[in-house]
C-alpha cells in the first residue's frame, strides 16, 4: 500500500488527479481522503510510489510520500 500526502482540497482536485491516476490504475485501486489533514491518497496496487507521486504532481498538486 502506498500513502501520499497531497494538496488536494475539493472534488474538482480529486477529478484532476483521477485523470492522471486512471491512466495506469483502476478507480477501485486508489482513494483520496479529503477529510484527513494530509488529504491522504491511498493506493492499493502493485505500482511504484514514484509513479504515483509523479502522477499527482502532473495533475498540478503537491505530493509527498509518507
Amino acid at each position: 500500500m502506498i500513502q501520499v500526502k497531497t494538496s488536494a482540497k475539493c472534488a474538482g482536485c480529486v477529478a484532476k488527479i483521477a485523470e492522471q491516476l486512471n491512466a495506469f490504475l483502476t478507480p477501485e485501486q486508489w482513494s483520496i481522503d479529503l477529510s484527513s489533514p494530509d488529504k491522504l491518497l491511498t493506493v492499493k496496487a502493485d505500482v511504484s510510489a514514484e509513479k504515483v507521486v509523479e502522477a499527482v504532481r502532473a495533475a498540478g498538486f503537491k505530493a509527498e510520500l509518507l
